[in-house]
């Protein structure tokens, strides 16, 4: 099976460099820029679970010159149109498409551009950054890729995928339920995120001011009610857990979004929380928490694009 990774970004780079390492025939497919100092540089990755650097293979737009059996779609949200343009070529009739973009809108604009038989579900669990030498940190040891059809049944594209996957060097597994664990990461983003960027702390600085623990759990019950309301109930373990992490006392968790907000970075408030709004309010769900974070995510955006 052959794979082409978009982006050699914290994530793509990542697995995608894990799979490289392992033999797997992984093509990126990155900016020039990019290009240049993977080539000069090599893809390098520092993680608990063993440093390597590689040698990618890998393409730019314009290169394309035949349809890859699957694509692991890594890019941030707000690049997500000029991306497709780029990958266009490389989707054939076959060829599986799986996304670890945050939300769901881009679900919505995979499928009015490919069709919706070339679009799997995925989802990926994994704490690393690019850092200022263009390396590839993971920040801890967690590192799992889930990947299905959405409808939830069986198929030999999916299977294929999943010997491909096996072994490599970190957790991968095949799920029915893919669906759902794209809602349901979609909800602890959205809640993550909103409480450490409104309240521009970590989960445990939250925890300890006065009232803390109550706004967080008010955060999720707010972004949980829009999901449910959209037809997605998340199931009562993940409640338990995801109560359980935003109400941790001393807990240093931060979300990606609350990070590059610290760096000065774009962030991608409009998917992970400006989409869930504009859902709810459709649905009838109350969202005054997920007002005010994507409020207040709108004029940092707002300055950053004045600067």
């Amino acid at each position: 099976m052959r794979l082409l990774v978009v982006g050699a970004g914290s994530t793509g780079g990542y697995f995608g460099g894990r799979l490289a390492q392992a033999g797997r025939d992984v093509t990126f497919l990155v900016r020039p820029a990019r290009a240049e100092r993977l080539r000069a540089n090599g893809l390098q990755i520092v993680s608990p679970h063993g440093d390597v650097t590689l040698t990618p293979k890998l393409v730019t737009a314009g290169t394309i010159e035949a349809p890859y059996d699957a694509i692991l779609l890594t890019v941030k949200a707000f690049s997500l149109e000029a991306a497709l343009d780029d990958l266009a070529p490389a989707v054939g009739p076959e060829t599986m498409i799986l996304p670890v973009l945050n939300g769901m809108k881009h679900v919505d604009a995979l499928i009015a551009r490919f069709g919706r038989q070339a679009v799997a579900g995925c989802v990926c669990k994994v704490a690393t950054i690019v850092d200022d030498q263009g390396r590839i940190v993971q920040l801890n040891t967690l590192q799992d890729l889930a990947y299905g059809e959405m409808s939830g049944l069986p198929s030999a594209r999916t299977d294929a995928l999943d010997k491909l996957m096996q072994g490599v060097g970190f957790d991968a597994r095949l799920s029915r339920t893919i669906e759902l664990e794209m809602w349901q990461k979609w909800i602890l983003l959205a809640t993550l995120g909103g409480i450490c960027c409104l309240m521009r702390g970590s989960i445990g600085e939250v925890e300890a001011a006065p009232n803390g623990a109550v706004f967080a759990l008010a955060f999720l019950d707010e972004v949980t009610s829009v999901v449910t309301a959209a037809g997605h109930t998340p199931t009562e373990a993940f409640l338990v857990a995801t109560k359980a992490a935003i109400t941790q006392k001393a807990s240093p968790l931060t979300s990606s979004m609350y990070r590059d907000l610290l760096k000065g970075s774009p962030v991608e408030a409009d998917q992970i929380l400006g989409d869930l709004l504009v859902r709810g309010r459709a649905l009838g769900v109350s969202t005054s928490l997920i007002a005010a974070a994507f409020a207040h995510l709108s004029v940092y955006q707002a300055k950053l694009a004045a600067a």
